[in-house]
């Protein structure tokens, strides 16, 4: 499991790692542990420290299919190794039968143990089937909980013992999948070792975005340009670029991938991500343009997207429609589901006006409504409906105690 490595203490070394089914890169000095590489550098915060003297257990990951304090083990001595965390145990929508157990048993308070409970528990079920009940408080108390009294988190994996007699089923979150850090840089890439000069021309692997997100868009748009012509500028990223509120394309990079940043601004949280955009597909024939990005901005926010755009004659005219699943992690994620979606409609709606006019022009368009101004007015949009649904509900309070 664990490595030989020898590097001065002021030196970074890259790591090659299998976390969740996703195979990962990390630049780390050798003092850095596995549980501050997951956290800040992989963006999986799932996994809580405690003591970090390895003593508390709620920092507990498998390594190779075994329980480890990821505090008490260097991210270098994981050259090779195949990491999950709870993040991978299961999603919301698919549950691992312990997550489940857990959730029925009320087997959680304030939550900080329970990732260490989780992947201990797993631990313990997948190497023992033949586990008692009464064998369980001892065999569980490598993970310390200050809330709950143990006898919940006890029955919980108790139930799972028993409904899984020939053993625990695998961990059902392992995938490929874009892993992002909690810092501008941390993103990891699915490559060979190259040198910095190489790696800063090199173009990075967009992934298509798995889980459940945290918002989805479905809208439409009524276009005043002929189909033909919007599709000309869809297939066209100098024009097409200008039209996205609030970003710009730094730079193209081959095999339909570009550089970019985007501005995104609500009320006092302002935020700049440089990430990566990628076209997964373009079909003519359907007009369809499928594109993924990801992004990260210096203060630990992340973004990704996967988007599909379709452009098609209706009876009254042309139509725009896109699909997009976007997943917020970070101070944007603050931003709640609902908000999310409004500020993604409202760009829609900007993107879509400034599509036409770059159709009908046969240029990139003149002016841009700015991402500032774009996400301000979402946000007081959705202070107005607070404000209506609180005003109609008084009033309907009133007109019932009359």
């Amino acid at each position: 499991m664990t490595q030989t490595v020898r590097a001065a203490a002021d030196e970074s070394v890259d790591v090659r790692l299998t976390v969740n089914g996703t195979p990962a890169v990390v630049h780390v000095q050798p003092r850095v542990t596995l549980a501050d590489t997951l956290r800040e550098q992989l963006g999986l915060t799932g996994t809580h420290l405690g003591c970090e003297h390895g003593v508390c257990g709620m920092c507990t990951v498998l390594v190779d299919g075994e329980a480890a304090r990821s505090c008490l083990l260097f991210a270098v001595q994981c050259e090779g190794a195949d990491v999950v965390t709870v993040e991978g145990l299961g999603t919301p929508d698919a549950q691992h039968p312990l997550q489940q157990a857990f959730s029925h048993h009320h087997a959680l308070q304030c939550g900080f143990c329970t990732p260490g409970f989780l992947m201990s528990a797993y631990d313990l079920l997948a190497h023992r089937t033949d586990v008692q009940p009464d064998e369980l408080p001892e065999e569980l108390s490598g993970v310390l909980c200050r809330c709950t009294g143990y006898r919940n988190i006890v029955a919980a994996v108790a139930d799972v013992a028993a409904a899984c007699p020939e053993g625990v089923p695998e961990p059902g979150n392992l995938g490929e999948r874009t892993l992002v850090g909690r810092r501008a840089g941390d993103m990891t890439h699915h490559a060979p070792e190259r040198s910095e000069q190489e790696a800063s021309r090199a173009p990075e692997r967009v992934a298509v975005p798995s889980g459940t997100p945290t918002t989805r868009v479905d809208v439409s748009a009524r276009m005043t340009s002929p189909v033909e012509k919007v599709w000309d500028v869809l297939g066209d990223v100098e024009r097409l670029a200008p039209c996205l509120p609030g970003a710009e394309v730094t730079e193209a990079i081959g095999e339909d991938r570009y550089r970019g940043r985007a501005r995104v601004s609500l009320g006092p949280i302002r935020l700049v991500f440089n990430g990566v955009a990628q076209v997964i597909e373009r079909d003519a024939d359907r007009r369809l343009l499928h594109v993924v990005g990801q992004g990260a901005d210096a203060g630990g926010s992340r973004t990704q997207a996967d988007m599909r755009i379709v452009v098609y004659e209706a009876d009254d005219g042309t139509t725009l429609h896109a699909e997009a699943d976007l997943y917020l992690s970070g101070r944007i994620a603050q931003f709640g589901r609902a908000l999310a979606g409004d500020v993604s409609r409202r760009m829609f709606e900007d993107f879509a006006a400034a599509l036409d006019e770059a159709a009908a022009t046969g240029s990139a368009p003149a002016r841009r409504r700015a991402g500032l101004r774009l996400a301000v007015g979402a946000a007081l949009a959705g202070i107005g409906g607070v404000v209506r649904r609180l005003a109609l509900r008084v009033r309907s309070e009133v007109r019932r105690t009359s």
